[in-house]
């Protein structure tokens, strides 16, 4: 109670206290601030995870899927220590600044970096082998179907080739060289740990396009026999090792989509005659007046324009990823849509791919990555291997050699037949309008599964084991309508159709057991062990018929033909690989490295004396800057000398059954009432020899960084030598045999490679980095069979010992024969008809008398980039170049030979005549011929905008992490000499001997696309 009256007031003792003790609260109150920001990369794109610590303290935090954070610091003069992985730690001064963006530089040092080397990682101060790394970003800089076409120009020693511009369409690559004649030269491509391949004709959807490259997180190239000998009988040709995106543990769910649309359209087109020009050279040909009034007919049918159109391309992807430290996961889902340049072709994909990793206890984990896709591709027929096939079979060459005087549709709006004009007149050419009719409709189902565990067994001893799935259904359906044939030529058995169904599955199985110790912290050691198994299998039936009734079913009802006129067939085959690897890294004080790898391999498809290959290689590595002698200079960050050498297969280069005596079915034959029977008859001698096509290559190296890792370089020289090469050895007709499979050549690559690349500006608001490289490789056959010199592959093309794959030896032009002059013996040719030089001096023109024209193989290959920012505003270039070689126009030479009934080239305008003793153009003879000469080799070096690329990244918009917003041109221009639709051609798809021959290939388009980049 005497209290009470006390209690109602404060008492100055009390309040006293009370203000001591909420001081420090008060005064740590208006002393803390709270910052917030945003943490990206050198892109502007958001990092996710980022660390951010006041340092000094255990005050700190991570970024959100957006790359924000909010962290409340102790006062105004706090330092920041930003890290995240594989990015430059950065300390960052508050000062007072309650807003601080920050942008993060990728840690160029060699200890920062990993990268992916198959079966493993290795720190890149350690790596002792030639491996090439591109970031996603760099790959999907343009708009591209495949990984492959993002590689080009990017990676030193890699030469990449769009042999056909079709959507979808086939290329080849070469990693230092051709290496094989009738085998395959194509790398092995390695999808999350799934071995897939790439191959085939010109008119065929290169198997990579079944693969979306928006799910690509970084791609290495192995190129030495150190870094591909780990994959022994398939690491000949060079490796591409490809890892996908994962999901990232803490910043919540992130998603993003990213989509673009544009249009395209071809880069140019060929100079054709008119129709007066054209009217007036068949009077000539054919020595009458069939075009009584030339100049009445005007210009004529651009069928050019008609063939070729503006195309639409679009590509929009879904991508959703997280998790926490238990489970992380990748989700994303995608459609491509490229219409083609040229009438009814196109090709379109939908992917949907689900990574995901689950950390079941501290020792066990587990995983899978599920990719699916299924493509859509309308081909059209272009780039026919025969001389004067690009004309008459390619809807490419039809199209340029089409008469200008024919029309191109009937009164009633259907394709009108070249046969059913003029009197059926232009009998021997085509309406491309007509090819463009066809259907040939190849859709693909790819589904690749990979489920793997991994077990920590001891300390630094771990076990993982995996279980890949590759399927890949394939279906083609074929139909050639009624209509498109001339009225006149119909019968009994117009009208063609085929289904065609192939099925591929691929089954690997991998152990992987690898340990890692340290010992007085001087030495590390790793062990790899590995065994694998895996199994392909290949399955096909094909039905044809001919003859149908009309149109209206298509290829859907094969049996409304008749019965005589439909066919069928099937095919089946299956091999498999077991193979037994290890490999010992070490390394001595982070200066010396020393990796040893064996690989020992054993293959259905080759003879009963040789199934097994022992694959084996080393490498070595010094790290100079680590010595104490550099401890003070200041030009290096980093100094690394490498050297490796060793042996590598190709196991790919050869089908299944080849060492083995075939059986193929064969008819012709006649029992009892005469009804044909069909039996079985030998095709192929056995070869229990059989063997391995060997690389043994030696690489030596140099990687050097300058000015804090501003200026980086890489220089290799390397030697690899290819053995035991797969040929096609001929046999007289007396065997019984036409030919043997064996190993029979040799042959060498040598060459030279340089890569850079520069942070010439890197500011907070200002980046500016420039890269380039650049590849000389020289190719020679050392060896044939039977010590041969020189083996015919065509017209115009050998393999010549002493000389790189890829030559062409034709006659050399010499203009054209005058009046008066004589016209030699053997050259076939008449006045105002072409002359070949006779080199022999011998009076007359005979095989002889070809030398070595032209190499398609370039002299030097490179390309450069450069990425600058400014702010919110960013601008890149790729530029892609080819210096040196030479390729062979067969379509120019169709296009020159004025021998009626098909157009030619405008320049023919000049040709020959009494009155115009031109000595370029022959004069019009109907029926003639030209001989195969180094006339239509041309020079096929370029330089090409690849892409050009102006982005800007919006400001700050509620629900949006970040949106960028871009215009990208692509293919926008090309500096070149050559007179076709595009230097970069081949006609022969993947051959290893036939390069560089353009026979009307589908032309390159130019693109200009606008994109947007939406991160949630």
């Amino acid at each position: 109670m005497l209290l009470a009256p006390s209690a109602k007031r404060k008492h100055p003792l009390f309040c006293l206290l009370l203000l001591l003790c909420l001081f420090p609260v008060s005064l740590f109150a208006q002393n803390t601030l709270t910052v917030k920001g945003r943490i990206t990369d050198d892109a502007a794109q958001p990092l996710a995870g980022v660390s951010v610590v006041e340092k000094g303290s255990a005050n700190g935090t991570t970024t959100n899927a957006a790359g924000t954070y909010t962290l409340r610091v102790s006062n105004g003069a706090a330092l920041l220590q930003i890290s995240y992985t594989g990015f430059e730690t950065r300390e960052q001064p508050v000062n007072n600044q309650a807003l601080l963006n920050v942008s993060l530089t990728p840690d160029n040092k060699s200890l920062a970096q990993v990268v992916v080397v198959g079966y493993g990682t290795q720190r890149r101060a350690s790596v002792t082998g030639s491996i090439a790394s591109v970031k996603a970003t760099e790959l999907m800089q343009t708009p591209v179907t495949n990984v492959a076409q993002g590689l080009q120009s990017r990676v030193a020693g890699v030469q990449i080739n769009q042999n056909s511009s079709a959507p979808g369409g086939n290329i080849s690559v070469r990693i230092r060289g051709t290496n094989s004649i009738n085998g395959t030269s194509e790398p092995l491509y390695v999808i999350d740990g799934v071995q897939i391949g790439n191959g085939g004709g010109v008119n065929d959807i290169s198997p990579l396009s079944t693969i979306n490259p928006g799910d690509i997180e970084s791609v290495e190239v192995l190129k030495d026999a150190s870094s591909t000998a780990i994959y022994g009988a398939r690491g000949a040709n060079g490796v591409v090792l490809i890892t996908t995106k994962r999901g990232r543990a803490g910043g919540g769910t992130r998603v993003s989509y990213e989509s673009y649309y544009g249009q395209q359209e071809a880069t140019r087109k060929i100079d054709m005659l008119n129709s007066v020009e054209f009217a007036k050279l068949e009077n000539e040909v054919y020595r009458s007046n069939i075009y009584p009034d030339p100049a009445s007919l005007g210009n004529g049918v651009n069928w050019q324009d008609l063939v070729l159109r503006k195309a639409a391309i679009s590509s929009h992807q879904l991508m959703v990823n997280g998790g926490n430290e238990k489970t992380q996961f990748y989700f994303s889902g995608n459609y491509f849509d490229q219409k083609g340049v040229i009438l009814s072709s196109d090709f379109k994909r939908y992917s949907l791919r689900m990574n995901l990793d689950h950390q079941i206890s501290e020792r066990f984990k587990m995983g899978t990555s599920l990719f699916g896709s299924y493509t859509i591709n309308n081909r059209i027929p272009t780039g026919f291997s025969s001389i004067d096939g690009g004309a008459t079979n390619s809807i490419v060459g039809a199209a340029i050699v089409a008469p200008p005087v024919l029309a191109p549709y009937n009164p009633d709006g259907m394709i009108f037949p070249f046969a059913d004009q003029l009197n059926g007149r232009y009998r021997e050419v085509v309406n491309p309008l007509g090819l463009a009719e066809i259907t040939d409709r190849n859709a693909t189902v790819r589904s690749i599964v990979n489920v793997y565990g991994e077990a920590k067994i001891l300390k630094g001893l771990s076990y993982r084991a995996s279980f890949n799935v590759d399927l890949n259904d394939g279906a083609n359906d074929y139909y050639s309508p009624i209509y498109i044939v001339a009225v006149r030529d119909r019968n009994a058995n117009t009208g063609s159709a085929a289904k065609f169904n192939d099925r591929g599955i691929t089954l690997l199985h991998e152990s992987i057991l690898t340990y890692t110790t340290e010992i007085a912290r001087d030495h590390t050691f790793k062990f790899t062990g590995v065994f694998a198994t895996q199994s392909n299998s290949l399955e096909s039936s094909n039905a044809s018929a001919f003859g149908f009734p009309n149109d209206a079913t298509l290829y859907n009802a094969l049996q409304l033909a008749p019965q005589a006129n439909r066919s069928a067939s099937s095919f089946r085959s299956r091999d498999r690989l077991d193979s037994y690897m290890g490999r010992l890294n070490y390394g001595f004080r982070n200066r010396y490295f020393l990796d040893v790898t064996a690989r020992y391999d054993g293959s259905s498809k080759f003879g009963e004396s040789n199934k097994y290959g022992f694959f084996p290689a080393f490498s070595a590595a010094w790290r100079v800057s680590e010595e104490n002698f550099m401890a003070n200079q200041k030009l290096f960050s980093d100094l690394k000398f490498r050297v490796s050498y060793g042996s590598t297969g190709n196991a790919g280069a050869i089908a299944p059954y080849q060492s083995l005596a075939l059986f193929n079915p064969t008819g012709g034959y006649n029992f009892n009432n005469g009804a044909p029977a069909v039996g079985i008859a030998p095709a192929r001698v056995p070869n229990p020899d059989l063997r391995w096509e060997r690389s043994v290559q030696a690489d030596i190296g140099l990687d050097a960084s300058f000015f804090n890792n501003r200026l980086n370089i890489v220089v290799d020289l390397y030697n690899k030598r290819t053995k035991d090469l797969l040929f096609v050895r001929q046999l007289p007709f007396s065997s019984g045999y036409a030919s043997l499979t064996g190993n029979f050549a040799e042959i060498e690559n040598r060459g030279v490679e340089f890569a850079a690349d520069a942070r010439l500006i890197n500011s907070e608001s200002i980046k500016w980095t420039v890269n380039g490289n650049i590849t000389f490789n020289r190719n020679k056959l050392i060896s044939l069979v039977d010590n041969r010199e020189e083996s015919v592959v065509n017209n115009y093309s050998v393999l010549q010992v002493g000389q790189p794959l890829g030559i062409f030896k034709t006659f050399v032009f010499d203009g054209i024969y005058q009046t008066g002059e004589t016209v030699l013996p053997g050259s076939d040719s008449r006045t105002g008809g072409v002359k070949v030089r006779d080199l022999n001096k011998d009076g007359q023109i005979t095989a002889a008398d070809q030398i070595i024209t032209g190499n398609a193989n370039p002299k030097f290959i490179y390309g450069f980039s450069t990425n600058f920012r400014f702010r919110n505003f960013d601008l890149s270039a790729l530029f892609a170049g080819v210096q040196g070689n030479k390729v062979y126009n067969l379509l120019r030479y169709t296009l020159e030979n004025p021998l009626g009934n098909r157009n030619v080239v405008a320049g023919m305008v000049d040709r020959w005549s009494p009155t115009n003793p031109n000595n370029e153009f022959a004069s019009g003879f109907q029926g003639g011929r030209l001989p195969i000469s180094d006339r239509f080799m041309e020079d096929g070096s370029f330089l090409r905008c690849k892409n050009l690329t102006l982005g800007y990244r919006l400001p700050a918009i509620k629900g949006i992490s970040s949106a960028r917003v871009y215009l990208s041109a692509n293919n926008l221009f090309t500096i070149t000499n050559y007179t076709g639709y595009d230097p970069e051609v081949n006609t022969f798809g993947n051959s290893n001997v036939l390069l560089g021959v353009d026979n009307g290939v589908y032309p390159m388009a130019r693109s200009i696309i606008g994109g947007l980049q939406v991160n949630f």
